[in-house]
């Protein structure tokens, strides 16, 4: 117990309470034994749709053509790997790179329309036609423009991925904190200043969000640009098993597929948590 004088009289302290170690508590990572759940979740989930799917073929008696069984689709992946994974491997170049320039675009987009009004009025209605306009239709141009190559298809990805990066960041920039307006304005802060120093570190968590939903959608773009035309890649394995009737290899095309956009999405879950590793998780 000790008395303190102050500007009023005599000030009386209570007793300090003891020292509490406090744990700083971040979004970085979920408890090990969480992961293990949804691990544990996820595979018995799988389990049980491919036995699912396993029954309705054996029950309904579908033909292979229509609907393999899932032991045939496994036995396609591994009749012939290297040529999978080799289109495989063409999609996912795509895909990385399409989804690498889609953020790039859209983060750069969101910080011109910030920046400058004049910008925003004029960019605001190119990037909502991007949003706009079907892919389907697009990509037969791109592909006329930009030939079969890698070109059409990392477009294809960028303009598919481009309207949620672009827009999720530059929402983040505008809805900034008050009291952060405030403290700029108190010391002063140039507009390049407080872009630099307050919105961006303040809008990572809606670009986090941008990014998170383009790794999903990333794959898409550069499906449907193979789709139209190409000379690898799934949806090329796709159109020709289709045609051939080799539904057992167009299946496994689709499962690495979905395993490339798991894989991606984990990979941007994990980079986004470090971005924004001061940000709480339910």
């Amino acid at each position: 117990m000790s008395i303190a004088s102050g500007p009023l009289g005599p000030l009386k302290q209570s007793q300090s309470a003891p020292d509490v170690p406090v744990r700083a508590v971040t979004g970085t990572e979920p408890p090990l034994s969480g992961r293990l759940q949804g691990l544990v979740f996820g595979l018995l989930t799988t389990a049980g749709l491919l036995l699912g799917w396993d029954l309705l073929v054996r029950l309904a008696d579908i033909p292979p053509y229509m609907l393999p069984r899932p032991l045939a689709v496994v036995e396609a992946l591994a009749r012939q790997p290297q040529f999978l994974l080799y289109h495989a491997g063409l999609t996912l170049i795509e895909t990385l790179l399409g989804f690498v320039f889609g953020i790039a675009a859209g983060s750069l987009v969101a910080l011109l329309m910030w920046l400058s009004p004049l910008v925003r009025r004029g960019l605001l209605p190119v990037v909502l036609v991007t949003q706009a306009l079907p892919v389907f239709a697009i990509a037969p141009i791109l592909v006329l423009w930009l030939g079969f190559g890698l070109a059409s298809k990392i477009v294809m990805a960028v303009l598919v991925i481009f309207f949620a990066v672009t827009s999720t960041f530059f929402d983040g920039l505008r809805r900034m904190d008050p009291g952060l307006v405030d403290l700029g304005r108190l010391y002063r802060a140039s507009r390049w200043q407080e872009m630099m120093l307050l919105r961006i570190p303040s809008a990572m968590p809606a670009l986090a969000s941008g990014i998170r939903i383009a790794a999903v959608f990333a794959p898409i773009g550069a499906v449907i640009g193979e789709w139209v035309g190409s000379k690898g890649g799934l949806a090329f394995i796709m159109l020709q098993s289709n045609a051939r009737m080799q539904t057992d290899v167009m299946f496994a095309a689709l499962f690495l597929l979905a395993t490339m956009v798991l894989t991606l999405r984990f990979a941007a879950d994990r980079f986004t948590r470090r971005l924004v590793s001061w940000q709480t998780e339910d």
